[in-house]
């Protein structure tokens, strides 16, 4: 039985904003059944106009109280007004712009040399990174976002989520060295492969920012560029640090030695994938990178089905009025007589 009465107020409020409304239908009959005017010599119940009245009492003038059954349907058309009766229309899918997106952050050695700014307060690579990618979460509402960091390893810190302030929350906790001090850039992009698989073809997105160069996990960056490639992962590359940090002392290169930043095997991972390849040498330039991969154009991917409801009380209000006026115009022709 509970269960039957569970599916009639399911099925009620399928038709009805607010069924229980109609619970009022009876109420003018128990009235009359239960406190009858006869007993006190009276009305049982007095209403203005004495419109009602006609249904609640047993005395009612012949030639001047409305006809009562026309007043019971104005009070029950009155009742599944204020029940709010609705009209479904069609399940519809509005689109909704947004991509499914990894964020790739270098923790290296590298990463904490201090030749950035943040306001007029020098600060360290990763530190710059965090303000500017906070930043950029900010505006990436409908997203869902995750975030690998990597070092001499690569690990997942968030899954793919919607919640944008966990993901701001762990970039925060992060620190220089905390996956090892090499960095393993083909790692990284792999691991956001496999993490990445399972979105729509289209709107895979990887963006990785780095300082150094790949010397350290089991994937080459060109072996990874090319199972980026062949997933439909794009990979947009960002290479960051300033020209002393990039060249040496005063932005010369001492002979034999290894670049601070690889530039060339980031450009290939962003040719390969269909990216762009970025290079930021201060936090300006990064916010600006940032800014411009925002402006990219998003994927429309269809959002939440939505059913449009539509308000169906204006009909049995409308017809309750013209009733109520029917059932009042003998009573008005009397008074216009008798005052004539």
């Amino acid at each position: 039985m509970t269960g039957d009465a569970g599916n009639w107020m399911q099925a009620l409020r399928e038709v009805f904003a607010w069924p229980w409304w109609l619970l009022a239908i009876p109420l003018p009959w128990l009235v009359r059944r239960f406190a009858p005017a006869a007993q006190r010599g009276g009305s049982a119940l007095r209403v203005p106009y004495g419109g009602l009245e006609a249904m609640t009492t047993s005395r009612t003038r012949p030639g001047i109280s409305p006809t009562p059954w026309l007043l019971w349907i104005a009070w029950c058309l009155l009742c599944i007004a204020a029940a709010r009766p609705l009209q479904w229309g069609e399940v519809e899918q509005p689109p909704r712009s947004a991509r499914d997106l990894m964020l790739a952050v270098d923790l290296s050695g590298s990463m904490s040399e201090e030749d950035m700014y943040v306001g007029r307060r020098a600060v360290d690579r990763l530190t710059a990174a965090k303000a500017v990618i906070a930043d950029f979460l900010e505006r990436r509402a409908g997203d869902r976002i995750g975030l690998i960091v990597f070092g001499q390893r690569a690990y997942a810190m968030t899954p793919m989520t919607l919640d944008r302030e966990s993901v701001r929350q762990q970039l925060d906790a992060t620190v220089v060295g905390l996956v090892g001090r090499e960095t393993a850039i083909g790692d990284a992009v792999g691991l956001a492969v496999k993490r990445l698989q399972d979105a729509p073809r289209g709107q895979r997105l990887l963006i990785l920012l780095t300082d150094g160069v790949s010397n350290a996990g089991a994937l080459t960056p060109d072996k990874a560029a090319e199972l980026a490639r062949d997933a439909g992962v794009r990979v947009h590359t960002i290479a960051f640090g300033s020209e002393a940090g990039a060249g040496g002392m005063f932005g010369f290169q001492m002979p034999g030695s290894e670049p601070a930043i690889d530039e060339a095997s980031l450009q290939r991972i962003a040719d390969v994938t269909g990216g762009r390849a970025f290079r930021a040498r201060d936090t300006a330039e990064l916010a600006g990178i940032y800014g411009e991969i925002d402006r990219l154009e998003p994927v429309a991917q269809p959002g939440p089905a939505l059913r449009p409801r539509i308000e169906r009380y204006p009909v049995p209000l409308a017809i309750a009025c013209g009733v109520l006026l029917l059932a009042l115009l003998p009573r008005l022709r009397v008074r216009r007589e008798v005052s004539t």
